[in-house]
């Protein structure tokens, strides 16, 4: 003991390694699930060289590091719960990206609670650069494929050729085009701010300068994607759509994304600053700092405690989960053979059903009223999982690049008798269009609102009281305007919804 606590670097060192080891141990499933998306998606392959990239910018400030007293702070540790907590919370639900932060989160945390506030401090970029490593972003998709249709139609009736647009979809003489997620210039967006903010912080010192290249990087990928999706129409219009297509499509992207790239940079070089003399020699040291001694006793007392608070949150995620999948009774649900006007019939009303992945039961019916037809279908969730969760981004109406169906549009809208709707409209290769409106059943109330869905199922894990949760989806058909086909989906809902939602009910309470 004595030995280590001579060489105050070495104990904490030490220490700080097998904490980390330990949070490694305990939270290993988060960090496979960020390796096995860095491994299957090229838009966060860069993750690899996360941890590498942030090891290499610690090691630059070794001298530095080396004049600073490693002082154990006991403030971490509630952080470091309060992530945990985080985590935890964000597992029990199934929403993988904030399980990732959290645990990122925590790595950071508990170098500061080994080496102390002041040496965290002094790599803060460097830490705070593992959150690149989390492969998150996808939210952005949807607004980022707008502005690139917005962006291409725009600049396509610009040099005068006639457009056709429908959502993300448009056509043009020589042929018809979409704005798909390869499209959105997601991974160019994503690749852009990793690059920008490594970029600003080696080659600036002022922050001022820092934010403004940073900025520069987000918002010079969206323009130039912009450009990009516009230039492979152009290629392929005046080619008579043979070139900018298939393979060539995706190397004229990536070619023109690397020149962005380096054009970027050519321009935050007009203000680059010149590294300050002594940026990495020694630091000045307090007075009482450098007099200070490392107490190996606290900071083991700190190592390990901050391991157990660690520790507590997989058992409880355990728990829960025991608790949830014990929940195996088979699901008891009817929809109702008559609401009000309509009436259930067997004449089916399209071929096409909404992709929800492993629902532990589906039902589905067609009412009418003798004047229209209505499909109903209900996706029951009782024993939810990763990947088997009503609220998931997986959970949609119909795949991209489906071979019959398209779906031009779908956003949230507050016209619907149960507050707000998600509506959409599909439309199939041989001519039949409907209109759709969905929800999410979830602690015995419907809602779109996807957040609050997951707190909802959040609060009642939590509180021991796991419950079950439905997808709802209505569809009905229109031929030109969907105005009408609104007003049925309305008058429907009306009387439809508070059945349905009794029958979702019952079978809750059958259910245990």
């Amino acid at each position: 003991m004595p030995s280590f606590a001579a060489d105050p670097w070495k104990s904490a060192l030490l220490l700080l390694a097998l904490v980390l080891a330990a949070l490694f141990a305990l939270y290993w499933q988060t960090f496979a699930s960020m390796v096995a998306i860095w491994e299957r998606s090229e838009t966060f392959t860069h993750g690899f060289l996360i941890f590498p990239i942030s090891l290499w910018l610690i090691w630059r400030r070794r001298d530095r590091l080396r004049q600073l007293q490693p002082r154990p702070d006991w403030r971490a540790v509630p952080v470091l719960a309060l992530f945990g907590l985080g985590w935890l919370t964000a597992r029990v639900v199934d929403v993988l990206v904030v399980q990732q932060l959290a645990f990122v989160a925590m790595l950071i945390v508990a170098v500061w609670a080994v080496l102390g506030w002041r040496l965290v401090w002094e790599i803060a970029f460097p830490l705070g650069f593992l959150f690149f490593a989390v492969p998150m972003g996808e939210f952005l998709i949807p607004p980022l494929m707008n502005f690139t249709a917005d962006f291409t139609v725009a600049m396509i009736r610009l040099v005068g050729i006639p457009v056709y647009r429908e959502g993300t979809f448009f056509s043009i003489p020589s042929g018809d085009w979409s704005v798909v997620e390869g499209c959105s210039g997601i991974r160019y967006l994503i690749a852009s701010i990793t690059l920008g903010c490594l970029y600003a912080y080696l080659n600036y010192r002022s922050l001022g300068r820092r934010l403004a290249f940073i900025a520069l990087a987000m918002v010079f990928p969206v323009i130039a994607n912009g450009l990009r999706a516009f230039m492979i129409v152009m290629i392929a219009h005046l080619s008579d759509m043979k070139l900018a297509l298939g393979v060539d499509h995706y190397i004229y992207g990536w070619v023109f994304f690397g020149l962005v790239m380096l054009l970027m940079f050519w321009i935050g070089s007009f203000w680059r600053e010149t590294p300050e003399q002594g940026d990495n020699k020694p630091a000045a040291v307090p007075a009482m700092e450098a007099a200070g001694r490392f107490r190996w006793g606290s900071a083991l007392g700190v190592a390990v405690l901050a391991a157990g608070v660690a520790a507590v949150w997989p058992l409880q995620a355990a728990r829960i989960q025991a608790l949830t999948l014990a929940r195996t009774a088979p699901v008891q649900l009817q929809l109702p053979v008559r609401i009000d006007a309509w009436e259930a019939v067997s004449e089916p009303l399209t071929p096409w059903e909404p992709r929800y992945l492993y629902p532990d039961a589906k039902r589905s019916a067609v009412y009418s009223d003798g004047r229209h037809r209505v499909a109903v279908y209900v996706l029951y969730y009782r024993t939810q999982a990763q990947g088997r969760e009503l609220v998931n981004s997986q959970n949609i109406l119909i795949p991209q690049k489906h071979p019959v169906w398209k779906m031009p549009w779908e956003h949230d809208t507050a016209d619907s008798v149960a507050g707000s709707v998600r509506e959409g409209v599909l439309q199939s290769h041989f001519g039949q269009k409907l209109l759709v409106w969905r929800w999410n059943w979830v602690s015995g109330r419907f809602t779109v609102n996807d957040p609050l869905a997951k707190v909802l199922e959040a609060r009642d894990k939590l509180l021991g009281r796991p419950r079950d949760a439905a997808g709802v989806v209505m569809a009905v058909e229109y031929e030109d305007d969907p105005t009408e086909a609104r007003t049925v989906l309305r008058a429907f809902s009306r009387s439809a919804l508070p059945a349905i939602e009794r029958s979702l009910e019952e079978s809750e309470r059958h259910g245990g």
